[in-house]
C-alpha cells in the first residue's frame, strides 16, 4: 500500500485495550478518563479479521499495544493466533512490564521475540510517582527474565521529561554497557489533558545526546540488522553491548518515512498518532460488511494520511486530541 506521498504502508499497531494497570502522568490525566465499554472494544476474532484483510493488502508488521495488553484476558492466545496470517512476518509487543515476568513463557511460545518495555525511571520512588503506584522491581524482574529466555531485541523505552527523569539519562545509557539492551529515549508528546498537565517539561533529544557524551563518543550504528528500529536513530558507546536510540517526533519529524497505521481498541483506524481523523471499521464489520468493503475503508484511510503532524518546538506543544494516548495505543 502506497500513500499519496509515496510512503510504503506496511506496519499496523493494534491496541487490544484502553485499560492499563498503571496511570503514567504523561499518558493519562490525573482525574482519569472514560473507559469504553466491554461491548465497544473489538473482539479478538474481529481484530484478527482486520489484520488478515490488511495483510492481504501489504501489512507485514504488527505490534500489539494497549493501554497495557496483558490486562486483557486471553491476549497471549490471541497473539499466537497471528501465526495463522502468513503475510505477517513480524509480530512484537509493547508493555509496561508489570506483568511481563508472568507472561514471558507464554509470549515466547506464541512466537514473540521482539519486545518493548516502558521504563521512565530506575529509582523505585520516582517510578512509583510517575506511574502513580507502579512497582519497579516487577518490571526489572520481567526484563531480566526475557533476556535469559533469549528475547531480542529488548527495547527499553524512556520518555525524557525535564525536571523529572533528566537526572537519570546517564544511568539509562549505562545499561547498554554490559547488556544487549536497546535503550531508547523518546521525546514527550503532550497529548490531550495529560499534555496540559505536563506542559513545559519537553526535553529535546539533542540535549539528551549531549549529556550522554559525558560517557564517551556515541558512534552511529549502521548495518545492525534490526529491521524493527523504525524511527529510532541508533548509536553505541564504544565497547558497549547494547545500543542507544533516539526517537524525536517533535524536534526531528520523521513523518516523511512513516509507514504506520493504528487500530484503536474501539475499532477505529488512525493513520497519524496526532490526528483525530479516524475511519470506523467496527461499525461496518458488525453490520455485515464483506472483506473487500473493509479493505476499501483501509485504502481510503491511507489515501487521506497526512503528510506530517502539526507540532514542533517553535509553538505550544499541546495537541488537543479527542482521545488520550492510552486510548490511541501509542
Amino acid at each position: 500500500m502506497i500513500d499519496r506521498y509515496d510512503r510504503h504502508i506496511d506496519y499496523l499497531r493494534v491496541s487490544v485495550t484502553d485499560r492499563c494497570n498503571l496511570r503514567c502522568t504523561y499518558c493519562m490525566p490525573k482525574e482519569g478518563f472514560s473507559l469504553i465499554g466491554h461491548d465497544d472494544i473489538l473482539r479478538y476474532e474481529e481484530i484478527l479479521r482486520i489484520i488478515r484483510i490488511a495483510a492481504g493488502q501489504g501489512i507485514t508488521k504488527v505490534r500489539i499495544t494497549g493501554g497495557e495488553p496483558f490486562v486483557r484476558r486471553g491476549v497471549v492466545d490471541f497473539i499466537a493466533s497471528l501465526r495463522t496470517v502468513p503475510e505477517v512476518t513480524d509480530v512484537s509487543l509493547t508493555t509496561n512490564g508489570i506483568l511481563l515476568e508472568t507472561y514471558a513463557e507464554g509470549l515466547y511460545e506464541a512466537g514473540i521475540r521482539r519486545i518493548n518495555v516502558s521504563l521512565d525511571s530506575l529509582k523505585a520512588d520516582k517510578y512509583a510517582r510517575i506511574t502513580r503506584g507502579g512497582d519497579i522491581e516487577a518490571v526489572l524482574r520481567g526484563i531480566r527474565k526475557v533476556r535469559r529466555m533469549g528475547f531480542s531485541p529488548i527495547k527499553v523505552n524512556i520518555v525524557a521529561i525535564k525536571g523529572f527523569n533528566d537526572d537519570e539519562i546517564l544511568d539509562f545509557a549505562r545499561l547498554t554497557l554490559d547488556a544487549p539492551y536497546q535503550v531508547r529515549f523518546i521525546e514527550l508528546m503532550p497529548l490531550g489533558r495529560a499534555g496540559v498537565e505536563n506542559d513545559g517539561q519537553f526535553l529535546a533529544n539533542d540535549v539528551v545526546m549531549e549529556r550522554i557524551a559525558a560517557l564517551g563518543t556515541l558512534e552511529p550504528v549502521s548495518g545492525s540488522g534490526d529491521k524493527g528500529a523504525g524511527p529510532a536513530r541508533l548509536y553505541r558507546l564504544a565497547g558497549a553491548q547494547g545500543q542507544i536510540g533516539f526517537i524525536s517526533p517533535v524536534s526531528r519529524h520523521f513523518c516523511k518515512s512513516c509507514n504506520r497505521l493504528r487500530l484503536t481498541a474501539d475499532g477505529h483506524l488512525r493513520t497519524c498518532l496526532l490526528s483525530d481523523d479516524e475511519v470506523d471499521l467496527k461499525g461496518p464489520l458488525r453490520a455485515g460488511a464483506q472483506d473487500e468493503q473493509i479493505g476499501a475503508l483501509i485504502r481510503g484511510a491511507i489515501a487521506r494520511k497526512p503528510r506530517k503532524h502539526g507540532i514542533s518546538c517553535d509553538e505550544s506543544l499541546i495537541k488537543k486530541c479527542v482521545k488520550e494516548m492510552t486510548a490511541i495505543g501509542g
